[in-house]
């Protein structure tokens, strides 16, 4: 198993909030894997080099042996597979879990998005998340423990801590939101913060994140 693991390798930039749910969901499950940078700002996602690798251009890219795969839940959901025993992030109840499947409309509205547009939307789509949180958090998103993403009833697909924990990071520390009027998400915020494989995932902390990074 070890050498298996050892052969993973994650294609990220630091401050990708699809790369960085990718590295929460490699940390829970204590899986070693192998750093490459892909500097989106100098246009690295677009050589022909990475894009023989990943002709999408997009990151996070995850490749494993020879298998190469280009979506932050498709990732996400291959490791879940592979490594079954390594600390599930779906629920053991069936229901539960197909619900766990759906994406959620929210991944397509991070700030990996155009920024101007991203700034339009992240406001409102907080004050949408603090409502359908408020019957449901307890620890973290949904409960007591860290799922992917979480279908509430009689509404749209939602993220849950793995697809969360990005978007609070990044309206904090990109756009600059006042999290004041948002005390569920800045509790959630601060509980991811206490985690290991939250901290270690952040982006200041990989190794192409600027020296002077906080954005």
């Amino acid at each position: 198993m070890a050498s298996d693991q050892n052969e993973l390798k994650l294609y990220s930039y630091w401050r990708s909030s699809c790369s960085f749910r990718v590295r929460i969901a490699l940390n829970l499950k204590g899986l070693k894997y192998e750093y490459k940078a892909v500097n989106l700002v100098k246009g690295e996602q677009f050589s022909p080099g990475f894009t023989k690798l990943n002709p999408i251009g997009y990151v996070p890219a995850l490749v494993h042996g020879d298998m190469v795969l280009a979506d932050s839940f498709a990732i996400i959901m291959y490791l879940e597979d592979k490594y079954p025993h390594h600390r599930p992030l779906l629920p053991q109840d069936i229901h539960k879990k197909a619900i766990n499947y759906q994406r959620s409309i929210e991944e397509k509205i991070g700030p990996d998005a155009q920024l101007a547009w991203a700034k339009h939307h992240v406001q409102n789509g907080l004050i949408a998340l603090e409502r359908l949180l408020k019957d449901h958090a307890g620890r973290f998103a949904t409960g007591d423990e860290i799922f992917l993403v979480w279908f509430p009833a009689s509404s749209v697909s939602l993220p849950a801590d793995l697809f969360l924990a990005p978007q609070i990071y990044a309206a904090i520390t990109r756009f600059n939101v006042d999290m004041t009027q948002f005390p569920i998400l800045s509790r959630l915020h601060e509980a991811y913060n206490e985690i290991p494989a939250f901290q270690d995932a952040m982006p200041e902390k990989q190794p192409d994140a600027p020296l002077t990074s906080t954005s």
